[in-house]
Order: C-alpha cells, then structure tokens, then sequence
C-alpha cells in the first residue's frame, strides 16, 4: 500500500518545479527537491511520525507538510498551480525541456502545450531563436512524441501502489477482493486499474468517496470507474462471489491469451465468459481460476504469463517453468548509500537488507568517472573497513564491497585493474553518451562485457519510461558477448527503469546469459523494488536457475571469483 510519503514527496517536487518556473531562487528549489527525496527514502510513514525528524526538513517545508498531511495539499502550491498553466507544466515533461525554456517559450511565443510546441517547431517560429537550433528542434520534437506515447500509462510502481492502496480502502466492505489487468500481470506499464470484488452495491460509495478520488467518471451498480490525483483511472467492478475465478481470469488475461482460451472452449461446444465456464446452462466451473483452467485440460497459468506468448501449449502439455519468485532471491548485488546518491547512510541499509533476510548484500556506490558524486578511492576503502567491521555484526548475511562503475563512451571503466579486483563485485552501467550511434553503442557494451573485472551489466537499455527512450544497441550482438565472457545482465527493479524489459530478457536467456535482479535502491524502502524485477523476469520465463542472486553464497562466489 503507497505510504503518505509519495504523495508528500509528489506535492514537494511539484512544488519545486513551478517555484523554479515562476523564477523562484535556485537554493530553495534545491532545497524541496531534497526534501522530497528525503520523505520519499524515510523507512517510515511520514504520517505517522514527526515531521522534523526527517532528515533535510526544515521548518518551513515541515509547515506545508504537515498542512498537507492535514487536507491534501499547502496554500503555496495552490497559489503556484493557478499562475502555470497545465499545458505549460506538461511542457516540462517533454525530455531535454526544463522549467526555464518551458516558461520562455509560454512567455515570448505562447507556446502553452506539447501539441503546440511541435506546432511551433513545424511552423518555424523558433528559428533563430537563441537556444533552440536545428538539432535541439529535433530532439525536442522526438520528445514531444515520446511523451504522446507514454502519457497516457504510468509505470508499474504507481500503478501497483495505487492498485494496493484502493484494494486496502476497500477490504473491510468485501468479501473478496483483488486488482487483476496489466497490474496482476506485472505489465511495465499499465494504463488504468482494475479491481474486483464480491461485495454488496453499497461499496460503490465507499470508493466514490475516497481520498484519492479526484473525480467520478461513471458509476453504476456494478462498474464504477474514477480518476485519481494522479490522473489514472480506476474500475471497480463487483462480481457473484459463485464466478470470482472466471472473473478474475477473464480481467487479468491479455486479450490474445483470453481469445486462445475462448476459442478453446468454443471447440468442445463450450462458452467462456466473466462469469464462467459454460455447457448451455450448466456451469462447468467458475469459483476459481485453477477449476477453469482445469476444466480446458490444462495446468494453471501464473497470471505474468498470460500474454499468449507460449504459455497455452505449454499448460497443456503440463510443461510451465517453474517461474522464479521474491522467496528465491537470496541477495541484492546493486545498492547505494549516502556516500554517493543514496539516501541512507551504510549501516541503515545493511541493516534493512538483513530485515529483508537476504543471506548476502552488495554495496555498490558510484566511482570517480561520474565526478558528481565526488567519489574517491580514499573514500571506497574507507566504506570498505566499514562493512568488514559491519560485518562481525551480521554473521549470517555475507556483506559484499562492490562499485557502480560507468562505462565510458569508448567502453572503458573507472580505476584501473589492481583497483577494481579489490572489489567483490562490479556492475557497470552507461550514464552519458545516450545518443551513440548503433555500432558505437553495440562496441561500447561488448568492450565493458569482455573486460574481466565487469560482472554485471547495470540497467542495460538505460531507458527511463516516460522520460527517456532506451538507447540502440545490436541486443543479439550484446548477449553474445555476456553469455560468451560470462557476464550477466541486470533486471534493474527500480520500476521507472525496469531495464532489461522482458522482451529483451528473452533474447539474451535465448543466447544463454545470466541475470542479476537488483533493486538499485538509493533509499531503505526502495530495497522492496526487487518484487518489480521479479515480475519482469517471470515475464520473461526466467527460473531461478537463471539468477545469480537466487544462488546459494558458494555458487555466486565462485561466479564472481572471489
């Protein structure tokens, strides 16, 4: 269930970005920033806490947080939101546009929307204006595309909180209740919520009238559909407790997989639908998903396989993998701390890593190469001590000393060899140079791949759903060189990320590579991230066989020679 921090840290960074967009000083929209990721990275509910406890609160951000904790929201953010346009707030969100141009082009050319900006652009009128060339017109036309493309899904981490929050606000008025759609299947993506349950038609105004509504946009005795602050839309349906299976089937399914099923029963003179499994008017089955299943003569289909993809025949043929599960994973191989970008300092991490019951756990802060995060080798061996007298302290989790490294453009790593074979384990990720060409950046992978002191390519496609487009890369070429030097490639769980996506993920199984799947926390409750990296690997028909963090410690020491 999504915390009171998200929605705080949400109302912060907003807060932020109009401030910065109606010229507001630079110190103090750094300073909401970091507060936001401050609530956001806070192991507890800021509800439920002081609110100046958190580190990075000040007293003035602890007033609008707690007058929004109070009613929803904080006079400031109402006044900004009324003096930026939404169009011109949407503008921002078109990749490579920040609040300062955003709010130029709106002020000088009236440029109030994404649609107008390409207008704009195809029209001509930001020729010769300082700032906007011929390739930054390009690149911000091919942003505004992309963001026509994404806007209307959110990524699986918003979807999933709110599936889980309306699924709590509702419980204590159902029988049963559960999300199902693109959310249950552990979709990327998902572009709305649906929700099911037995229960009496009174529970519609329960919904209706809950906090996170921000509008009704029908509503009946059975379907009620709302739309959040968020701007995504719920459906809460209510289903005969006697067809709960095949309802919860018939809207978890893909479309494809749901017609493969239809047609199936068609065949033996049957009917499919949300309330059940049909012969005339006898009911073959219909209580639960395994009796319907069942009934087509074949195995249960777990609900992340359900896109048609293979997973009939093999149901039938009683041939389905035994899919890897959250329960497997036995370590986390990509973390970071506050000695970098992280939130947390090093023994709350490892403190929260061991609360998780993982038998192993890597630190990986950034290096030197990304001079932002000033970080030195003085300061990775001194982290280094750290752990190894941490580690008398968690005799039974393994502690693992580890770095993010960045892969150059040329495909080279930071610190040389002696350097980087005093580490346990290296993931190395692209931070810079997205626009390489193909080629460029199909050399630069395998160079990192075939350098004997990477482990771990880190959140491969580098792509950031909504904000930016995954880089070009010859993905067979790649994966041939990872399952050739024995390198894995990284599920990257943090859902804005989910990098590799499954496509990709069964492409590189295909040519025999290995994965890592990782939380890439920056905060202790982002170390929760794993169960996103878990859908995106059961997607992909992954076992724990191929994952090497669901290992036993032996296995995975050898694995990294250590």
């Amino acid at each position: 269930m999504a915390r009171a921090n998200d929605d705080v840290a949400a109302a912060l960074e907003e807060y932020a970005e109009l401030f910065a967009m109606t010229g507001g000083d630079a110190f103090r929209v750094r300073s909401y920033q970091k507060a936001a990721k401050a609530i956001a990275g806070f192991p507890e509910d800021i509800a439920a806490v002081a609110v100046r406890s958190v580190p990075g609160v000040g007293e003035a951000i602890a007033k609008k947080v707690e007058e929004y904790l109070e009613r929803g929201g904080f006079r400031q953010l109402d006044e900004l939101r009324t003096r930026v346009p939404e169009g011109v707030r949407r503008l921002t969100r078109v990749p490579s546009l920040g609040p300062k141009k955003a709010v130029f082009l709106y002020q000088e050319l009236g440029v109030d929307s994404p649609e107008a900006l390409a207008e704009a652009i195809r029209a001509g009128r930001l020729k010769g204006v300082k700032g906007f060339g011929p390739k930054t017109e390009e690149n911000l036309l091919r942003g505004v595309e992309q963001l026509a493309r994404t806007s209307v899904r959110v990524h699986l981490g918003v979807a999933a909180d709110l599936a889980e929050r309306v699924v709590a606000s509702l419980a204590g008025g159902a029988e049963r209740i559960a999300y199902a759609g693109s959310v249950r299947r552990m979709r990327d993506t998902a572009g709305d919520v649906d929700v099911l349950a037995v229960a009496p038609p009174e529970l519609m105004d329960v919904f209706k009238a809950q906090p996170y509504v921000a509008e009704v946009i029908a509503s009946g005795e059975k379907k009620t559909s709302v739309r959040t602050h968020q701007g995504v839309q719920v459906d809460l349906r209510l289903i005969p407790a006697e067809s709960w299976g095949a309802g919860l089937l018939y809207f978890t399914g893909s479309q494809p997989h749901n017609v493969r099923l239809r047609e199936m029963a068609v065949k033996r003179g049957w009917k499919l639908s949300e309330y059940g499994l049909f012969e005339g008017e006898r009911v073959i089955a219909a209580a639960e998903e395994e009796d319907v299943y069942r009934a087509l003569g074949m195995e249960w289909v777990p609900p992340t396989l359900r896109e048609d993809g293979g997973e009939i025949q093999a149901a039938l043929e009683g041939a389905l993998p035994e899919l890897v599960t959250l329960d497997d994973l036995k370590g986390d191989l990509h973390t970071h701390t506050d000695l970098t970008d992280g939130i947390a300092p090093l023994e709350e991490m490892v403190a929260a890593a061991r609360a998780r019951g993982h038998s192993y756990y890597a630190v990986t802060d950034h290096a030197p190469d990304l001079a932002m995060h000033r970080m030195t080798l003085d300061k990775a061996l001194e982290q280094r001590e750290r752990i190894r007298e941490l580690q008398g302290r968690y005799p039974d989790m393994r502690l693992l000393h580890g770095t993010e490294l960045n892969i150059g453009p040329d495909g080279s790593v930071d610190w040389p060899a002696e350097v980087l074979a005093g580490f346990d384990v290296c993931v190395a990720s692209v931070h810079s140079h997205f626009t390489q060409s193909r080629e460029e950046m199909t050399r630069r992978f395998v160079a990192a791949c075939e350098n004997p002191h990477v482990h771990v390519i880190g959140h491969p496609t580098t792509r950031l759903i909504g904000r930016r487009e995954p880089v070009d890369a010859d993905w067979d070429a790649v994966f041939r060189a990872a399952a050739r030097t024995g390198t894995a490639m990284e599920i990257d769980s943090f859902p804005d990320r989910s990098d590799l996506p499954d496509h990709l993920v069964r492409l590189a199984r295909h040519h025999g590579v290995v994965f890592s799947i990782d939380s890439d926390a920056h905060a202790v409750p982002h170390l929760g991230n794993q169960r996103f990296g878990v859908g995106i690997a059961q997607r992909a028909w992954l076992t724990a066989e191929d994952v090497i963090n669901a290992w036993p410690l032996e296995r995975l020491l050898a694995f990294l020679g250590r």
